[in-house]
């Protein structure tokens, strides 16, 4: 008996300024979920910390990178903060087709090419309690001096105008609400009926 191909895996973008919380609150909900995968981008920045090439991202330098973009390699591809990030369409194509679900940690230039490949794509935006308390997080970084910060304060502002192209917002002023908040609207995307109507029709009505 053949079997009906697994729904289309879920992509789910979570997005938000600069200090805001977002990268702690994707490697949380990674480490609690089982089918859930970090779709890792190519970028032009220098390695930070403990970063691995080819875990946290593709480190390329300029040259590599545009050429990818010469020949559409990429679904999104945007300019950070000085630094080029991209997404490439064959590991989205693939993981999506064996039904695996991918998290994007990608900005909303990015999210709304995302949405223009791939329309049921979701995209969460997570923001700040106040400006006062993410200049306070991006201060208490103590990584960058106060031009960097603010310069992320403005970009923050766009980023935050930019809101209605989003289907979600969470708020972040305590980690734990704000986690169960995403997680919350992961669990609900895996119910939706792009993902749930082959079981009703193929396996109920069948």
């Amino acid at each position: 008996m053949d079997h009906a191909p697994p729904p289309p895996g879920i992509l789910i973008a979570i997005v938000g300024p600069s200090g805001v919380g977002k990268s702690s609150l994707c490697g949380h909900l990674l480490e609690h979920s089982d089918n859930l995968q970090l779709s890792i981008s190519f970028t032009t920045r220098d390695p930070r910390g403990n970063e691995q090439d080819g875990v946290d991202y593709w480190f390329v330098d300029e040259d590599a990178f545009m050429a990818k973009v010469a020949r559409g390699e990429f679904i999104e591809f945007a300019r950070v903060h000085g630094n080029l990030y991209g997404t490439a369409i064959d590991v989205v194509g693939e993981a999506r087709g064996q039904g695996i679900d991918l998290l994007f940690d990608i900005d909303y230039q990015g999210l709304a090419q995302l949405k223009a490949a791939f329309p049921d794509a979701v995209g969460v935006m997570v923001v700040p309690p106040s400006m006062d308390a993410l200049e306070e997080r991006l201060r208490g970084r103590c990584t960058d001096p106060d031009e960097v910060i603010a310069s992320r304060l403005a970009f923050a502002r766009t980023e935050l105008s930019q809101v209605d192209a989003f289907d979600y917002v969470v708020i972040n002023d305590d980690f734990e609400r704000a986690y169960r908040d995403i997680v919350s609207i992961y669990r609900a995307q895996r119910l939706t009926l792009l993902r749930q109507r082959a079981f009703v029709v193929d396996t109920l009505l069948s």
